[in-house]
């Protein structure tokens, strides 16, 4: 599917992989494979963005893939955020949706809506907002999205 099919039906937490096409290189290539690994991957749907009109243009909407941490004792040190445009050549799948009952840790500013943690319940999402210390975050239960939100209390951090 396209990156604009992604941006319209996938749900924040889906895990989106994406791919060029082309065939995996031997690991003996090691700047070809690099270089194909930047074109085939798998990430977390994290954040989506409308077209934003600036005063000479416009660019497009957009997508952004967490697709993993570095981290040393512990401590994430790089986080690998991949972003891409409605235009991308490249073909995206969604591997895998959220089940039912887990629940996104959300956190809203300048009008987007951004995807912090997907925990497996609510007393979860709880213990990773105190553990990280965002004060504004949200909390929406997958499956609730249409109906009342997180089980009929508005859940905020």
């Amino acid at each position: 599917m396209s990156a604009t099919t992604i941006i319209d039906t996938a749900p924040l937490g889906a895990l989106i992989r994406y791919t060029d096409g082309s065939p995996k290189p031997p690991a003996r290539f090691t700047k070809k494979l690099a270089a194909w690994e930047r074109s085939n991957g798998v990430g977390r749907l994290v954040k989506k963005e409308p077209p934003r009109p600036y005063p000479t243009w416009t660019a497009p909407a957009s997508f952004t893939l967490h697709e993993g941490n570095f981290s040393s004792e512990g401590v994430i040190l790089v986080t690998i955020m991949r972003s891409h445009s409605a235009d991308s050549a490249l073909v995206f799948e969604v591997a895998e949706e959220p089940k039912p009952g887990q629940v996104r840790v959300l956190l809203d500013f300048s009008g987007n809506t951004e995807l912090l943690h997907l925990a497996e319940s609510v007393t979860a999402a709880e213990l990773w907002i105190a553990k990280e210390g965002y004060r504004n975050a949200r909390l929406e239960i997958v499956g609730d999205e249409e109906g009342e939100r997180a089980g009929g209390a508005d859940l905020a951090a």
